[in-house]
């Protein structure tokens, strides 16, 4: 059991529920602000940018993005935020041995300790200063990944080159036996920036999980883009894992004897919540607009699958009201919840157990709600034709 659900145990024993909400907000605070600080090197030319913004979910040349072009860009160590989640920090690191940036002091000048594992990327084979580089993250005691970028313009031009003989499995076989020619990592991802669901971008994603320290393997989960159905399915059971704590806060408030206060506490718990889920599922208006683009699907086409009220919308006050009170389970819990606060003694205990009750099944219902909009929207822009109910349960 984590440190914070024995102290939320021993404030529930001792104090009471209504001592218990600081305690449960320090710890979604704590968790909504997890650093994650990646560190993206490689030569000059590689990709770096592109790979940095195709990572945060947004197109090249976009506001906020990293500036990309046929020449290095990148001169300073520059952090690239998430969008959403603040706490996930790119950092595009200028290409290894250029005249600013020698090989010899590369580590040093971009301040190695910053970063918490380092991606570097090559549009080619691996070079000398890559593995050299490699070997010294390695020394340090830090993680590195090798991504080889660029894959969907290699294979354009040898189906090109070979036209009837091209085998696309081979090719990949052949390019990914090239680049770890003098790597002592055998392990190279092949990964194309424009099209993030192929090749190897969904094994990158799952080894850096499987190998971040535990605490940060969410946060980083819940910023990945959705390029898989895998990823969107695993982002709902990393929400999920928390609504008990979302629940617990509002019971905490049910516990104060003031009329109307758990009501008022609840929607502005579910807002805000929502809006996480909204954001982490790429469902908000910018989210949509930017996949719209990359996919070069109409954004009208990606809103006509949802079913849900979440997707491009703006979540506020008005909007959750009007979905609990047509959601007949939750409108019946909230009102028998203010209506047991007027029985002496009782009352209060049993509004708490019925607050933690009606927030629990709102955002189940409602995290659900995203979730399946979320998967049709990613079929809908890759053109897929999967059932939805086979990947989600």
């Amino acid at each position: 059991m984590d440190d914070i659900e024995e102290e939320v145990k021993e404030v529930l024993q001792t104090g009471g529920p209504a001592e218990a909400p600081p305690k449960i907000k320090t710890y979604l605070d704590q968790q909504n602000n997890i650093q994650v600080n990646i560190g993206i090197t490689g030569e000059s030319g590689s990709g770096k940018s592109t790979f940095v913004n195709a990572f945060r979910g947004l197109a090249d040349g976009v506001e906020g993005a990293a500036p990309t072009g046929v020449v290095e860009t990148t001169s300073e160590v520059t952090p690239y935020p998430h969008p959403h989640h603040q706490n996930v920090v790119l950092w595009d690191l200028p290409g290894i041995g250029t005249p600013k940036f020698p090989a010899d002091k590369y580590l040093e000048l971009v301040e190695f300790k910053t970063f918490d594992f380092f991606i570097i990327i090559s549009a080619t084979r691996f070079r000398e200063n890559d593995v050299k580089l490699a070997e010294e993250i390695q020394r340090m005691g830090k993680k590195f990944y090798f991504v080889r970028s660029k894959i969907d313009h290699d294979l354009r031009d040898e189906e090109r080159r070979q036209r009837s003989a091209f085998n696309e499995e081979k090719t990949l076989n052949k390019i990914r036996e090239n680049c770890i020619q003098g790597v002592k990592s055998q392990q190279v991802f092949l990964v194309s920036c424009v099209d993030l669901h192929l090749y190897d971008f969904h094994l990158l994603e799952e080894t850096l999980r499987k190998e971040l320290p535990a605490h940060q393997r969410d946060a980083l989960l819940l910023a990945l883009p959705n390029v898989s159905l895998g990823i969107i399915s695993q982002k709902k059971k990393a929400l999920q894992s928390k609504v008990k704590w979302h629940a617990l806060l509002s019971a905490g408030i049910a516990a104060v004897p003031l009329p109307g206060l758990s009501f008022v506490a609840d929607i502005t718990i579910l807002v805000g919540v929502l809006i996480h889920y909204q954001v982490t599922f790429g469902l908000d208006s910018s989210s949509l607009e930017n996949l719209a683009r990359s996919a070069g699907v109409p954004l009208n086409d990606l809103k006509a699958v949802v079913t849900s009220p979440f997707a491009g919308n703006k979540i506020n006050k008005e909007l959750v009201i009007k979905l609990l009170t047509s959601t007949m389970v939750g409108a019946a819990l909230m009102a028998a919840e203010e209506g047991f606060r007027l029985i002496p003694f009782l009352g209060i205990p049993a509004a708490i157990g019925l607050s933690f009750a009606s927030t629990s099944s709102a955002l189940n219902i409602f995290l659900t709600m995203m979730a399946e909009d979320a998967q049709n929207i990613f079929i809908k822009a890759l053109r897929l034709d999967t059932p939805v109910c086979v990947i989600l349960f």
